[in-house]
């Protein structure tokens, strides 16, 4: 088990700062959240400028921290990618409100670069028919 000073950390990567207002969001239901970080791809910002400001935060991430961006294929994902062939952290695309609580549970137990394939599965598994979800709830056993 990880201890409080060795706790994994999450940074949050993405496009006009919208990982800020999730956390706000997420506050609501999780109260205050501490080792969660967001750094924004803003639309004057150069590759060169945010890739410098990631890397600045990315090479003090306790071991097993993991970085989570909004969409594949993008600059705050290719950033990413490119700075975890340098650095020990797991890096996971597809931020959503789900992915980021499965992680902020998960690092209580274990290092998130161990938990890669549990929270892409939390991730992917939050992405539901509602309709169709609330129906088959409702089906006599």
């Amino acid at each position: 088990m990880t201890t409080p000073q060795t706790l994994p950390e999450i940074l949050l990567l993405t496009h006009g700062g919208w990982g800020q207002k999730l956390c706000e969001s997420l506050r609501m239901v999780t109260g205050e959240m501490t080792g969660v970080t967001e750094i924004a791809l803003m639309p004057v910002d150069t590759l060169g400028e945010f890739y410098q400001r990631v890397e600045s935060v990315v090479k003090t991430l306790p071991e097993g921290s993991l970085v989570l961006t909004d969409f594949i294929g993008g600059t705050t994902s290719n950033v990413a990618a490119r700075l975890s062939a340098d650095y020990p952290i797991a890096v996971i695309s597809g931020l959503n409100a789900s992915l980021l609580l499965a992680a902020l549970d998960c690092r209580e137990s274990a290092l998130l670069t161990a938990s890669v394939n549990v929270l892409v599965e939390a991730g992917r598994s939050s992405c539901l028919d509602v309709v169709a979800h609330v129906s088959q709830l409702q089906q006599p056993k």
